[in-house]
């Protein structure tokens, strides 16, 4: 068998068409009719008014702060257990990112320790300018009482749902939280465009002006005039036909992420000191990626070690993300913590995921995971 990586690219659906009628339509730029067209699907998944095309989620993320008028000065509040460029994102705008640990249920953004974080500023006198919660892994943080707060503290709510197009909580899609959301569509994603993303927003004059910022900001004049600084940020309506045929099967891909994480479950309900990524009571996950938390002392092993163990079958897995505290970009950065984050990163493990693996290549994962935790518990 070929490398079993984590979350391949699955192309199986028309692709190839879409993206050949646009090539011949000659609408090759980051604008037409596709582009257009991803944009409204998309917008109506996620439950929003507007969606703007750009060329990656932090693109997105970057242009939810841009629009804000986020800048020096200003404190964002964002999870510690995240992809860098949701922390990045803050520094591109000269703001201060202040990082706040998750919750064991969901692995997302701690609502309790957001709430002190923002009481502690508020006593200070020193205004939040936005808080940015993740969707992580494919599960939307706990918005029933996120949102609540950022509205108390007059708090701006960034949604990064990178990874976690078609996911729910309390029956409202991911995306639709936010006063601004960012969607990604990298390689890796449960749909891909290649590279890609999206601005989501329920505000006309959000939407208007993130476009407007994507495309080097420029003036409604014949000529190029610019009053503001923009970006190259559009994305291409070639990539968009490549999105839209991935997005018309989506539910599938779900479906069969989903079926790969309880065929996990299966095998690892069978060892003690091993566990999926929980899922929230008021939450459905697209299963981007199956999680693991391994115990080291009671199963005898480590997440290291079975990551070797896989590695060395050609079987590609990787650890959770590196908490932003704990990075030596950040590692001078304010941060509300308890320890949680810590933890997951220390025991957890991503596994092979794709929506495109064969039942061959997941028997062979499945087996070597199982075979190793066995030997592991007996030696």
């Amino acid at each position: 068998m070929s490398r079993i990586h984590l979350s391949a690219p699955d192309v199986r659906g028309r692709e190839e068409q879409y993206v050949l009628e646009a090539i011949r339509s000659n609408w090759v730029a980051p604008l037409g009719p596709d582009l257009d067209q991803f944009e409204r699907e998309i917008a109506a998944r996620c439950g929003v008014s507007f969606a703007v095309g750009l060329s990656s989620g932090t693109a997105a993320l970057h242009l939810a702060l841009v629009t804000a008028g986020i800048g020096p000065g200003d404190v964002v509040l964002v999870p510690t257990l995240t992809f860098v460029p949701t922390a990045n994102v803050v520094r591109y705008v000269g703001a201060e990112p202040v990082f706040i640990d998750v919750d064991e249920t969901s692995w997302n953004l701690s609502a309790p320790l957001l709430a002190e974080e923002l009481e502690a500023a508020a006593k200070r006198g020193a205004k939040v300018a936005a808080v940015m919660a993740v969707d992580l892994y494919g599960q939307c943080a706990d918005y029933d009482a996120i949102v609540p707060l950022a509205a108390e503290h007059g708090t701006l709510l960034i949604e990064d749902a990178a990874e976690a197009l078609g996911a729910t909580r309390s029956g409202k899609p991911a995306g639709a939280f936010g006063d601004v959301a960012a969607l990604s569509f990298n390689g890796n994603k449960i749909i891909t465009t290649s590279g890609g993303g999206m601005l989501l927003t329920n505000s006309e004059e959000v939407a208007d002006h993130a476009r407007k910022l994507a495309t080097q900001a420029r003036e409604p004049a014949p000529h190029y005039e610019h009053t503001e600084v923009g970006y190259n940020y559009r994305l291409s309506n070639i990539l968009a036909a490549f999105g839209r045929a991935q997005l018309e099967t989506l539910d599938d891909r779900i479906q069969r992420r989903t079926a790969t994480r309880e065929a996990y479950r299966l095998v690892i309900d069978r060892h003690e000191g091993v566990s999926l990524m929980p899922i929230a009571d008021a939450s459905t996950s697209n299963a981007w990626l199956t999680c693991i938390m391994l115990d080291s002392k009671r199963t005898g092993t480590s997440p290291e070690n079975l990551r070797l163990h896989l590695e060395s079958h050609d079987v590609e897995s990787r650890p959770i993300w590196k908490p932003m505290h704990r990075q030596p970009l950040y590692s001078t950065a304010r941060a509300r913590l308890d320890g949680t984050a810590d933890r997951i990163f220390e025991r957890g493990l991503c596994l092979p995921s794709g929506s495109g693996m064969t039942e061959a290549q997941l028997e062979l994962v499945l087996g070597l995971i199982d075979d190793h935790l066995l030997r592991a518990g007996t030696s």
